[in-house]
Protein backbone atom coordinates (compact mmCIF):
# COMPACT_ATOMS: atom_id res chain seq x y z
CA UNK A 1 0.00 0.00 0.00
CA UNK A 2 1.51 3.29 -1.30
CA UNK A 3 1.94 5.88 1.97
CA UNK A 4 1.47 9.40 0.41
CA UNK A 5 3.59 12.27 2.63
CA UNK A 6 1.23 14.45 4.42
CA UNK A 7 4.49 16.42 6.43
CA UNK A 8 4.59 19.95 4.81
CA UNK A 9 7.74 20.98 3.17
CA UNK A 10 8.43 23.43 6.14
CA UNK A 11 8.32 21.50 8.58
CA UNK A 12 10.51 18.91 6.95
CA UNK A 13 12.78 21.41 6.48
CA UNK A 14 12.76 22.42 9.49
CA UNK A 15 13.56 19.06 11.09
CA UNK A 16 16.84 18.93 9.40
CA UNK A 17 17.91 22.81 9.79
CA UNK A 18 18.27 22.23 13.83
CA UNK A 19 21.84 20.66 13.54
CA UNK A 20 20.54 17.09 13.55
CA UNK A 21 19.97 17.38 17.33
CA UNK A 22 16.67 19.18 17.81
CA UNK A 23 13.82 17.66 16.15
CA UNK A 24 10.29 17.48 14.71
CA UNK A 25 7.93 14.53 16.32
CA UNK A 26 5.62 12.94 13.73
CA UNK A 27 3.31 11.20 15.35
CA UNK A 28 -0.54 10.05 14.83
CA UNK A 29 -3.95 7.98 16.22
CA UNK A 30 -6.94 7.03 14.61
CA UNK A 31 -8.77 9.73 16.27
CA UNK A 32 -8.52 13.56 17.05
CA UNK A 33 -7.83 16.18 19.71
CA UNK A 34 -11.97 16.98 20.20
CA UNK A 35 -11.11 20.72 21.11
CA UNK A 36 -8.55 22.68 22.78
CA UNK A 37 -10.20 24.23 25.48
CA UNK A 38 -8.72 22.15 28.66
CA UNK A 39 -11.87 21.83 30.72
CA UNK A 40 -14.24 21.41 27.68
CA UNK A 41 -13.74 17.32 27.09
CA UNK A 42 -12.29 14.99 29.46
CA UNK A 43 -10.63 12.41 27.34
CA UNK A 44 -7.02 10.98 27.30
CA UNK A 45 -6.32 11.70 23.75
CA UNK A 46 -7.65 15.18 24.17
CA UNK A 47 -6.17 15.92 27.78
CA UNK A 48 -2.96 14.27 26.65
CA UNK A 49 -2.18 16.88 23.82
CA UNK A 50 -3.70 19.68 26.06
CA UNK A 51 -2.01 19.07 28.63
CA UNK A 52 1.56 20.11 26.85
CA UNK A 53 0.20 23.33 26.24
CA UNK A 54 -1.84 23.76 30.17
CA UNK A 55 -0.49 22.59 33.30
CA UNK A 56 -1.98 21.77 36.40
CA UNK A 57 -1.14 22.43 40.45
CA UNK A 58 0.23 19.07 40.66
CA UNK A 59 1.97 16.78 37.92
CA UNK A 60 2.89 13.47 37.51
CA UNK A 61 6.47 12.17 37.38
CA UNK A 62 7.72 9.14 35.23
CA UNK A 63 6.06 6.52 37.71
CA UNK A 64 2.73 8.47 37.42
CA UNK A 65 3.87 9.58 41.42
CA UNK A 66 2.91 13.48 42.33
CA UNK A 67 5.68 15.76 41.54
CA UNK A 68 5.39 19.81 41.79
CA UNK A 69 3.85 21.56 39.03
CA UNK A 70 2.49 25.19 38.88
CA UNK A 71 2.81 24.32 43.08
CA UNK A 72 5.71 23.78 44.85
CA UNK A 73 4.54 23.00 48.12
CA UNK A 74 1.65 22.12 49.84
CA UNK A 75 0.22 22.01 53.17
CA UNK A 76 -2.81 20.11 54.42
CA UNK A 77 -3.50 22.88 57.40
CA UNK A 78 -6.99 21.58 58.60
CA UNK A 79 -9.18 18.51 57.49
CA UNK A 80 -10.85 20.98 54.90
CA UNK A 81 -8.02 23.24 54.46
CA UNK A 82 -5.20 22.79 51.77
CA UNK A 83 -2.07 25.86 51.12
CA UNK A 84 -0.32 25.70 47.87
CA UNK A 85 2.79 27.77 47.30
CA UNK A 86 2.96 28.72 44.14
CA UNK A 87 5.73 28.67 41.46
CA UNK A 88 7.27 31.74 40.90
CA UNK A 89 8.32 33.45 37.75
CA UNK A 90 6.02 31.13 35.58
CA UNK A 91 4.95 33.20 32.47
CA UNK A 92 1.96 32.34 29.93
CA UNK A 93 2.40 31.67 26.19
CA UNK A 94 1.58 35.51 25.86
CA UNK A 95 4.45 36.73 28.33
CA UNK A 96 1.99 37.42 31.19
CA UNK A 97 2.78 36.47 34.98
CA UNK A 98 0.86 33.59 36.41
CA UNK A 99 -0.71 34.35 39.54
CA UNK A 100 -3.23 33.04 42.21
CA UNK A 101 -5.71 34.89 40.43
CA UNK A 102 -5.40 32.49 37.42
CA UNK A 103 -5.67 29.43 39.95
CA UNK A 104 -8.93 30.78 41.93
CA UNK A 105 -10.10 31.69 38.27
CA UNK A 106 -9.14 28.57 36.80
CA UNK A 107 -10.86 26.05 39.39
CA UNK A 108 -13.83 27.92 39.67
CA UNK A 109 -14.27 27.80 35.68
CA UNK A 110 -13.61 24.00 35.73
CA UNK A 111 -16.55 24.14 37.91
CA UNK A 112 -19.54 25.11 36.01
CA UNK A 113 -22.20 22.96 34.38
CA UNK A 114 -20.25 22.94 30.92
CA UNK A 115 -17.23 21.51 32.72
CA UNK A 116 -16.29 18.27 31.69
CA UNK A 117 -14.26 18.02 34.99
CA UNK A 118 -16.62 19.49 37.38
CA UNK A 119 -16.91 16.43 39.55
CA UNK A 120 -12.85 17.03 40.10
CA UNK A 121 -12.56 20.82 40.87
CA UNK A 122 -15.99 20.59 42.83
CA UNK A 123 -14.55 18.32 45.31
CA UNK A 124 -11.01 20.96 45.64
CA UNK A 125 -13.32 23.14 47.48
CA UNK A 126 -13.46 26.78 47.20
CA UNK A 127 -10.14 28.72 46.14
CA UNK A 128 -9.27 31.59 48.27
CA UNK A 129 -6.15 33.93 47.08
CA UNK A 130 -3.71 34.45 50.08
CA UNK A 131 -1.00 36.76 47.83
CA UNK A 132 0.45 36.25 44.24
CA UNK A 133 2.17 33.30 45.21
CA UNK A 134 -0.39 31.39 47.45
CA UNK A 135 -3.89 29.79 47.32
CA UNK A 136 -5.92 28.13 49.77
CA UNK A 137 -8.42 26.15 49.22
CA UNK A 138 -11.73 25.57 51.40
CA UNK A 139 -13.04 22.07 51.13
CA UNK A 140 -16.87 21.47 51.86
CA UNK A 141 -16.12 18.01 53.46
CA UNK A 142 -12.88 16.41 53.63
CA UNK A 143 -10.86 14.90 50.53
CA UNK A 144 -8.91 11.75 50.67
CA UNK A 145 -7.38 12.54 47.54
CA UNK A 146 -7.30 16.16 47.27
CA UNK A 147 -3.83 16.42 45.58
CA UNK A 148 -5.16 13.76 42.90
CA UNK A 149 -7.81 15.83 41.91
CA UNK A 150 -5.30 18.95 41.73
CA UNK A 151 -3.47 16.59 39.06
CA UNK A 152 -6.77 16.99 36.95
CA UNK A 153 -7.59 20.60 36.57
CA UNK A 154 -5.90 22.39 33.78
CA UNK A 155 -4.30 26.42 34.90
CA UNK A 156 -6.01 29.02 32.26
CA UNK A 157 -4.94 33.02 32.01
CA UNK A 158 -7.94 34.76 33.77
CA UNK A 159 -7.18 38.13 31.69
CA UNK A 160 -6.69 35.63 28.53
CA UNK A 161 -10.56 34.19 28.75
CA UNK A 162 -12.01 37.44 29.70
CA UNK A 163 -10.58 39.35 26.50
CA UNK A 164 -11.80 36.26 24.52
CA UNK A 165 -15.18 35.55 26.33
CA UNK A 166 -14.43 32.18 27.35
CA UNK A 167 -14.42 32.54 31.03
CA UNK A 168 -16.78 29.35 31.21
CA UNK A 169 -15.65 25.99 29.63
CA UNK A 170 -17.57 25.37 26.04
CA UNK A 171 -20.38 22.88 25.48
CA UNK A 172 -19.05 20.04 24.14
CA UNK A 173 -22.15 17.93 23.85
CA UNK A 174 -24.03 21.13 22.10
CA UNK A 175 -21.16 21.43 19.69
CA UNK A 176 -19.93 25.26 21.09
CA UNK A 177 -17.65 26.56 19.13
CA UNK A 178 -15.32 29.92 20.64
CA UNK A 179 -11.83 31.21 20.73
CA UNK A 180 -10.91 28.47 23.16
CA UNK A 181 -11.45 25.74 20.50
CA UNK A 182 -8.61 26.49 18.78
CA UNK A 183 -6.51 28.69 20.56
CA UNK A 184 -4.70 28.25 23.34
CA UNK A 185 -2.84 30.28 26.40
CA UNK A 186 -0.96 27.95 28.98
CA UNK A 187 2.09 27.89 30.72
CA UNK A 188 3.50 24.54 29.35
CA UNK A 189 6.56 23.38 27.80
CA UNK A 190 4.88 23.36 24.34
CA UNK A 191 2.91 26.30 22.46
CA UNK A 192 0.05 25.84 19.99
CA UNK A 193 1.38 27.09 16.02
CA UNK A 194 -1.70 25.77 13.93
CA UNK A 195 -5.39 24.00 14.41
CA UNK A 196 -6.97 22.29 11.59
CA UNK A 197 -9.39 19.76 13.28
CA UNK A 198 -9.03 16.43 12.17
CA UNK A 199 -6.44 17.12 9.28
CA UNK A 200 -3.41 18.73 11.13
CA UNK A 201 -2.08 20.48 14.38
CA UNK A 202 1.72 21.63 14.98
CA UNK A 203 2.96 22.96 17.85
CA UNK A 204 6.47 24.23 18.72
CA UNK A 205 8.67 24.56 22.09
CA UNK A 206 7.94 26.76 24.27
CA UNK A 207 11.48 28.57 24.96
CA UNK A 208 10.69 30.74 28.25
CA UNK A 209 9.06 27.44 30.01
CA UNK A 210 10.31 26.77 33.47
CA UNK A 211 11.10 23.71 33.58
CA UNK A 212 13.52 21.09 32.31
CA UNK A 213 12.80 19.65 28.54
CA UNK A 214 14.31 15.90 28.80
CA UNK A 215 14.13 15.73 25.29
CA UNK A 216 15.47 17.26 22.06
CA UNK A 217 12.20 17.92 20.01
CA UNK A 218 11.14 21.57 19.00
CA UNK A 219 8.47 20.50 17.37
CA UNK A 220 5.28 18.49 17.34
CA UNK A 221 3.38 17.49 14.31
CA UNK A 222 -0.06 15.38 14.90
CA UNK A 223 -2.39 14.25 12.03
CA UNK A 224 -4.95 11.95 13.00
CA UNK A 225 -5.62 8.95 10.74
CA UNK A 226 -8.84 7.06 11.22
CA UNK A 227 -7.20 4.12 8.73
CA UNK A 228 -5.52 1.38 10.33
CA UNK A 229 -3.26 0.64 7.05
CA UNK A 230 -2.64 4.01 6.58
CA UNK A 231 -0.91 4.46 10.09
CA UNK A 232 0.98 1.21 9.71
CA UNK A 233 1.73 2.13 6.45
CA UNK A 234 3.08 5.85 7.09
CA UNK A 235 5.11 4.67 10.28
CA UNK A 236 6.85 1.59 7.98
CA UNK A 237 7.80 4.44 5.08
CA UNK A 238 9.74 6.37 7.58
CA UNK A 239 6.78 9.39 6.82
CA UNK A 240 5.73 8.72 11.11
CA UNK A 241 7.46 8.77 14.04
CA UNK A 242 5.13 7.32 16.29
CA UNK A 243 1.78 5.47 16.15
CA UNK A 244 -0.18 6.03 19.26
CA UNK A 245 -2.42 3.24 18.47
CA UNK A 246 -1.08 0.15 15.96
CA UNK A 247 -4.06 -2.33 15.04
CA UNK A 248 -3.57 -5.30 16.90
CA UNK A 249 -3.58 -7.53 13.91
CA UNK A 250 -0.48 -5.10 12.89
CA UNK A 251 1.51 -5.62 15.64
CA UNK A 252 3.30 -8.83 15.08
CA UNK A 253 4.75 -8.05 11.69
CA UNK A 254 5.99 -4.57 13.25
CA UNK A 255 7.82 -6.11 16.07
CA UNK A 256 9.58 -8.33 13.30
CA UNK A 257 11.03 -4.84 11.21
CA UNK A 258 14.30 -4.19 12.61
CA UNK A 259 13.51 -0.35 11.64
CA UNK A 260 10.47 -0.41 14.40
CA UNK A 261 10.20 -0.67 18.11
CA UNK A 262 6.91 -1.59 19.43
CA UNK A 263 6.49 -0.32 23.55
CA UNK A 264 3.89 -1.87 25.56
CA UNK A 265 1.77 -2.48 28.87
CA UNK A 266 -1.17 -2.60 30.84
CA UNK A 267 -3.70 0.60 30.64
CA UNK A 268 -5.23 2.00 33.88
CA UNK A 269 -8.57 1.52 31.15
CA UNK A 270 -11.69 -0.40 31.61
CA UNK A 271 -13.60 -0.88 28.80
CA UNK A 272 -17.72 -1.55 29.74
CA UNK A 273 -21.18 -1.15 28.09
CA UNK A 274 -23.81 1.04 29.81
CA UNK A 275 -27.59 0.85 29.32
CA UNK A 276 -30.34 3.62 29.87
CA UNK A 277 -32.34 2.53 32.77
CA UNK A 278 -34.16 5.57 33.32
CA UNK A 279 -36.62 5.73 30.70
CA UNK A 280 -39.25 3.84 30.76
CA UNK A 281 -39.14 3.36 26.78
CA UNK A 282 -36.26 2.96 25.08
CA UNK A 283 -35.04 5.63 22.51
CA UNK A 284 -34.02 2.70 20.16
CA UNK A 285 -35.42 -0.42 20.80
CA UNK A 286 -38.34 -2.55 19.37
CA UNK A 287 -39.74 -2.97 22.72
CA UNK A 288 -42.74 0.02 23.56
CA UNK A 289 -44.12 0.87 26.71
CA UNK A 290 -41.53 -0.53 28.61
CA UNK A 291 -37.70 -0.67 29.12
CA UNK A 292 -36.24 -4.05 29.20
CA UNK A 293 -32.91 -2.63 30.63
CA UNK A 294 -34.68 -1.57 34.30
CA UNK A 295 -34.69 -5.18 34.81
CA UNK A 296 -31.68 -6.58 36.24
CA UNK A 297 -32.73 -10.30 34.62
CA UNK A 298 -31.85 -8.45 31.42
CA UNK A 299 -28.63 -6.94 31.96
CA UNK A 300 -27.63 -10.16 33.74
CA UNK A 301 -28.67 -12.20 30.79
CA UNK A 302 -26.43 -9.73 28.18
CA UNK A 303 -23.98 -9.89 30.25
CA UNK A 304 -23.64 -13.96 30.64
CA UNK A 305 -24.16 -14.05 26.72
CA UNK A 306 -20.52 -12.42 26.13
CA UNK A 307 -17.96 -14.97 25.22
CA UNK A 308 -15.03 -12.90 27.33
CA UNK A 309 -12.62 -15.69 25.81
CA UNK A 310 -13.28 -15.18 22.13
CA UNK A 311 -12.96 -11.30 22.45
CA UNK A 312 -9.53 -11.18 23.73
CA UNK A 313 -8.22 -14.07 21.64
CA UNK A 314 -9.87 -13.26 18.57
CA UNK A 315 -10.76 -9.51 18.66
CA UNK A 316 -8.05 -7.97 21.07
CA UNK A 317 -5.19 -10.64 20.34
CA UNK A 318 -4.64 -11.09 23.75
CA UNK A 319 -4.33 -7.37 24.44
CA UNK A 320 -6.83 -7.52 26.76
CA UNK A 321 -7.29 -8.77 30.44
CA UNK A 322 -11.05 -9.27 31.07
CA UNK A 323 -12.20 -8.34 34.22
CA UNK A 324 -15.90 -8.05 36.48
CA UNK A 325 -14.56 -4.82 37.97
CA UNK A 326 -15.52 -1.67 37.03
CA UNK A 327 -12.39 0.09 38.12
CA UNK A 328 -9.19 0.82 35.34
CA UNK A 329 -6.85 -1.37 37.69
CA UNK A 330 -6.61 -3.46 40.68
CA UNK A 331 -5.58 -1.41 43.15
CA UNK A 332 -8.62 1.01 43.20
CA UNK A 333 -10.57 -1.97 44.82
CA UNK A 334 -7.41 -3.51 46.72
CA UNK A 335 -7.46 -6.90 44.63
CA UNK A 336 -10.58 -7.92 45.74
CA UNK A 337 -11.22 -11.33 44.20
CA UNK A 338 -14.93 -11.10 44.31
CA UNK A 339 -15.17 -7.51 42.33
CA UNK A 340 -13.06 -8.80 40.03
CA UNK A 341 -14.84 -12.04 39.05
CA UNK A 342 -17.03 -11.99 35.78
CA UNK A 343 -20.19 -13.64 35.41
CA UNK A 344 -19.35 -16.80 33.54
CA UNK A 345 -20.53 -17.12 29.98
CA UNK A 346 -23.47 -19.23 30.03
CA UNK A 347 -26.10 -19.08 27.04
CA UNK A 348 -28.62 -21.58 28.57
CA UNK A 349 -28.51 -18.99 31.63
CA UNK A 350 -28.45 -16.04 29.42
CA UNK A 351 -32.12 -17.44 27.57
CA UNK A 352 -33.55 -18.44 30.87
CA UNK A 353 -33.07 -15.02 32.41
CA UNK A 354 -34.87 -13.50 29.22
CA UNK A 355 -37.71 -15.32 29.52
CA UNK A 356 -38.02 -14.84 33.55
CA UNK A 357 -38.26 -11.52 32.22
CA UNK A 358 -41.02 -11.34 29.53
CA UNK A 359 -38.40 -11.78 26.39
CA UNK A 360 -38.19 -14.83 25.22
CA UNK A 361 -38.23 -13.84 21.66
CA UNK A 362 -35.63 -11.70 22.57
CA UNK A 363 -35.58 -7.90 21.32
CA UNK A 364 -34.01 -5.22 19.20
CA UNK A 365 -31.58 -2.53 20.29
CA UNK A 366 -29.38 0.35 19.01
CA UNK A 367 -25.59 0.20 20.13
CA UNK A 368 -23.80 3.18 19.99
CA UNK A 369 -19.93 2.44 19.58
CA UNK A 370 -17.17 4.34 18.73
CA UNK A 371 -15.18 3.46 16.23
CA UNK A 372 -11.87 5.45 16.60
CA UNK A 373 -11.41 5.52 20.69
CA UNK A 374 -9.92 2.33 21.86
CA UNK A 375 -8.66 -0.88 20.61
CA UNK A 376 -10.62 -2.24 17.86
CA UNK A 377 -13.91 -0.43 19.91
CA UNK A 378 -15.90 -1.59 16.42
CA UNK A 379 -14.65 -4.88 15.93
CA UNK A 380 -15.82 -5.49 19.46
CA UNK A 381 -19.60 -4.10 19.25
CA UNK A 382 -19.62 -6.41 16.00
CA UNK A 383 -18.69 -9.03 17.70
CA UNK A 384 -20.87 -8.44 20.67
CA UNK A 385 -24.12 -8.04 18.77
CA UNK A 386 -22.87 -11.89 17.19
CA UNK A 387 -22.85 -13.00 20.80
CA UNK A 388 -26.20 -11.46 21.51
CA UNK A 389 -27.62 -12.87 18.68
CA UNK A 390 -27.25 -16.15 19.99
CA UNK A 391 -30.38 -15.28 22.59
CA UNK A 392 -32.70 -13.70 20.30
CA UNK A 393 -31.21 -10.14 21.43
CA UNK A 394 -30.55 -8.70 17.65
CA UNK A 395 -28.49 -5.40 17.52
CA UNK A 396 -27.41 -2.72 15.25
CA UNK A 397 -24.01 -1.33 15.49
CA UNK A 398 -23.83 2.38 15.48
CA UNK A 399 -20.05 2.70 14.79
CA UNK A 400 -19.49 6.56 14.46
CA UNK A 401 -16.20 8.74 14.84
CA UNK A 402 -15.48 9.84 18.66
CA UNK A 403 -16.45 13.25 17.45
CA UNK A 404 -20.60 11.84 16.84
CA UNK A 405 -20.22 9.41 19.50
CA UNK A 406 -19.32 11.66 22.60
CA UNK A 407 -21.69 14.46 22.09
CA UNK A 408 -24.47 12.51 21.51
CA UNK A 409 -24.09 10.09 24.99
CA UNK A 410 -23.00 12.62 26.74
CA UNK A 411 -26.55 13.81 25.96
CA UNK A 412 -28.12 10.37 26.76
CA UNK A 413 -29.08 10.09 23.42
CA UNK A 414 -29.25 6.33 23.70
CA UNK A 415 -29.97 3.10 24.72
CA UNK A 416 -27.13 1.01 24.70
CA UNK A 417 -23.12 2.19 24.34
CA UNK A 418 -19.49 1.01 24.57
CA UNK A 419 -17.52 3.44 26.90
CA UNK A 420 -13.59 3.08 28.21
CA UNK A 421 -12.95 4.84 31.45
CA UNK A 422 -9.53 5.56 33.41
CA UNK A 423 -6.21 7.19 33.93
CA UNK A 424 -3.44 7.90 35.91
CA UNK A 425 -5.16 8.12 39.50
CA UNK A 426 -5.28 4.91 40.90
CA UNK A 427 -8.14 5.50 43.79
CA UNK A 428 -11.81 4.78 43.27
CA UNK A 429 -13.03 8.08 43.74
CA UNK A 430 -12.27 9.28 40.30
CA UNK A 431 -14.54 5.85 39.14
CA UNK A 432 -17.53 5.87 42.05
CA UNK A 433 -18.34 9.43 42.03
CA UNK A 434 -18.65 10.54 37.94
CA UNK A 435 -19.51 6.94 36.51
CA UNK A 436 -21.51 4.81 39.21
CA UNK A 437 -23.40 7.46 41.28
CA UNK A 438 -26.76 8.95 40.07
CA UNK A 439 -26.58 12.12 38.43
CA UNK A 440 -26.77 15.44 40.51
CA UNK A 441 -25.17 18.70 41.24
CA UNK A 442 -21.22 19.71 40.63
CA UNK A 443 -20.89 16.73 38.44
CA UNK A 444 -22.03 13.93 40.58
CA UNK A 445 -23.02 11.00 38.06
CA UNK A 446 -22.01 13.13 34.99
CA UNK A 447 -20.89 10.25 33.32
CA UNK A 448 -23.87 7.94 34.31
CA UNK A 449 -24.85 7.38 30.99
CA UNK A 450 -27.33 4.96 31.69
CA UNK A 451 -29.06 7.60 33.94
CA UNK A 452 -29.54 4.84 36.77
CA UNK A 453 -30.48 5.56 40.88
CA UNK A 454 -29.01 2.92 43.30
CA UNK A 455 -29.84 4.57 46.39
CA UNK A 456 -27.93 2.36 48.61
CA UNK A 457 -24.62 2.34 46.00
CA UNK A 458 -24.89 6.53 46.76
CA UNK A 459 -25.22 5.97 50.05
CA UNK A 460 -21.79 4.00 50.39
CA UNK A 461 -19.95 5.95 46.92
CA UNK A 462 -20.46 9.25 48.93
CA UNK A 463 -19.54 8.30 52.04
CA UNK A 464 -16.25 6.66 50.76
CA UNK A 465 -15.50 10.40 49.43
CA UNK A 466 -15.16 11.87 52.65
CA UNK A 467 -13.92 9.23 54.90
CA UNK A 468 -10.64 9.85 56.73
CA UNK A 469 -10.25 6.40 57.80
CA UNK A 470 -8.17 4.19 55.43
CA UNK A 471 -9.55 0.92 56.41
CA UNK A 472 -13.37 2.19 56.93
CA UNK A 473 -12.53 3.57 53.79
CA UNK A 474 -11.18 0.87 52.09
CA UNK A 475 -14.62 -1.00 53.13
CA UNK A 476 -17.11 1.50 52.01
CA UNK A 477 -15.42 1.04 48.49
CA UNK A 478 -15.92 -2.58 47.97
CA UNK A 479 -19.14 -2.58 49.21
CA UNK A 480 -20.16 -0.09 46.80
CA UNK A 481 -18.16 -2.14 43.67
CA UNK A 482 -20.19 -4.90 45.23
CA UNK A 483 -23.81 -3.25 44.99
CA UNK A 484 -22.89 -2.06 41.28
CA UNK A 485 -22.04 -5.43 40.15
CA UNK A 486 -24.59 -7.28 41.73
CA UNK A 487 -27.09 -5.10 39.98
CA UNK A 488 -25.28 -5.09 36.90
CA UNK A 489 -25.40 -1.59 36.39
CA UNK A 490 -22.74 -1.72 33.48
CA UNK A 491 -21.27 -4.64 32.28
CA UNK A 492 -17.52 -4.65 32.26
CA UNK A 493 -15.18 -6.31 29.17
CA UNK A 494 -11.62 -5.92 30.42
CA UNK A 495 -8.73 -3.44 30.88
CA UNK A 496 -6.57 -2.54 27.43
CA UNK A 497 -2.75 -3.34 26.93
CA UNK A 498 -1.64 -0.55 25.18
CA UNK A 499 1.38 -0.57 22.42
CA UNK A 500 3.20 2.58 21.34
CA UNK A 501 4.78 1.52 17.52
CA UNK A 502 7.80 3.98 16.83
CA UNK A 503 10.82 4.20 14.82
CA UNK A 504 13.87 2.73 16.27
CA UNK A 505 15.44 6.42 16.56
CA UNK A 506 12.49 7.51 18.70
CA UNK A 507 12.79 7.58 22.58
CA UNK A 508 9.74 8.27 24.88
CA UNK A 509 8.71 7.05 28.33
CA UNK A 510 5.28 4.94 28.13
CA UNK A 511 2.65 4.98 31.43
CA UNK A 512 0.13 3.32 32.29
CA UNK A 513 -2.23 6.33 31.61
CA UNK A 514 -1.67 6.90 28.12
CA UNK A 515 -0.29 9.86 28.33
CA UNK A 516 2.03 10.88 25.82
CA UNK A 517 4.81 13.12 27.51
CA UNK A 518 6.81 15.34 24.83
CA UNK A 519 9.47 16.73 26.76
CA UNK A 520 10.42 13.01 27.69
CA UNK A 521 10.52 12.10 23.83
CA UNK A 522 13.96 12.00 21.74
CA UNK A 523 14.34 11.72 18.08
CA UNK A 524 17.69 10.67 17.49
Amino acid sequence: MKFTPWIAPALVLSAFCIAGHAQVLRWTSQGDVQTMDPHSHNEVLTNSVNGQVYETLVRRDRQLALAPGLAVAWTHLAPTLWRLALRPGVKFHDGSPFTADDVAFSIKRAQQPTSAVQAYASAMGEPRRIDDMTVEFVLPRFNPIFLEHATLVFIMSRAWSEHHGVTAPLDYKNKEVRHSATNTNGTGPYMLVTRQPDVRTTFKRNPQWWGTVEGNVQEVVFQPLKSDATRTAGLVAGELDLVLDPAPQDVARLRSNRDIRIVDGPENRIIFLGMDQAREELLYSSVKGRNPFKDVRVRRALYQAIDIETLRTGIMRYMSSPTGSMMHNKQGTFGDPEIERRLPFDLAAARSLLVQAGYPDGFEVTLDCPNNRYINDEEICIALAGMWSQVGVKVRVNAVPRAVFFPKTEKLDTSLYLLGWGGAITDAETTLTPIMRSRGDNGVGQYNLGNYRNPKLDELAAASSQEPDPARRAELIKAAFREHNEQVHHIPLHRQVIPWAMRRNVEVVHRADNWLEWRWVSVK
